[in-house]
């Protein structure tokens, strides 16, 4: 009978696979282990990254509130007009003088930093456009008609501006000029188109516009009167014979400087 050989046979079969299968296990953890090196790395990596960019970002903020402090702004405004065309509306209107001009406005804006020694540069933009002014008195104000010998003296109200001034659009010209570091030239024309209204409002109402045009409604307001005195029948050689208008805002030191303003052929 023949001893049975089975239980050595296992024994050897175990013993040749044992250390394989723990160089197996040892390689596994050691994976394990490198892999999760590899993850801790990179959160580590996005963290400093994450740092890094906020940083940059912080500096970059205090730089521009830095240059920000520096900086100085000179904004200027110019006005310039051509020569006037003026005339009469007619006789009896409530308008009496129109004045045309060509305007032309223009805003400069210069910005430097470090307390003036470095440009960055100026915008300059312009608007040149033609305008209407019109001027007019009241009916329902005040009127004094004074007589002296055959002259008919006429105190008549104040001139007073048309307004809104009446702009040319279709024939407006527009240019701007970008300084090396500025990018404001479409905000500045912006606001200079919407400042064009109230500025040009603001010109009619002074008094060296009134004053071009005043000899000219005087003339107007003497027409008027003289139509007047016509259906009266007292524009004739034995009744008056001239009018001298004087317009209630006038001194009245220049009544007796004032020529007769509409006379008799």
């Amino acid at each position: 009978m023949e001893p049975d050989e089975s239980p050595q046979k296992n024994t050897n079969s175990f013993s040749e696979w044992r250390w394989p299968i723990v160089i197996l296990a040892l390689a596994l953890i050691a994976l394990g282990a490198y892999l999760k090196s590899l993850n801790t790395a990179k959160e580590t990596a996005l963290t400093t990254v994450e740092k890094t960019v906020d940083a940059v970002k912080e500096g970059l903020r205090e730089v521009s509130n830095i240059a920000e402090r520096f900086q100085q702004t000179q904004i200027t405004h110019t006005f310039e007009e051509s020569i006037p065309e003026v005339k009469g509306t007619g006789e009896g209107n409530l308008e009496l003088a129109t004045m045309k001009f060509t305007e032309t406005l223009r805003r400069t804006n210069k910005r430097t930093v470090l307390w003036q020694q470095i440009s960055l540069g100026t915008t300059v933009t312009e608007i040149k456009v033609p305008a209407t002014f019109r001027y007019h008195l009241r009916l329902s104000d005040p009127w004094k008609l004074e007589v002296h010998g055959q002259q008919c003296v006429v105190i008549a109200p104040r001139l007073r501006a048309s307004l809104p001034v009446a702009i040319h659009t279709d024939r407006m010209q527009k240019k701007s000029d970008e300084g090396w570091a500025r990018w404001n030239a479409d905000e500045q024309m912006t606001a200079l188109e919407r400042s064009l209204t109230p500025r040009l409002n603001g010109y009619a109402k002074q008094e060296n516009h009134i004053r071009q045009v005043r000899e000219t409604a005087r003339g107007t307001v003497a027409n008027f009167v003289k139509e007047w005195l016509l259906k009266e029948d007292h524009w004739r050689t034995n009744r008056f014979r001239s009018i001298r208008v004087i317009f209630a805002d006038e001194a009245e030191a220049h009544r007796a400087l004032l020529n007769p303003t509409l006379e008799l052929n």
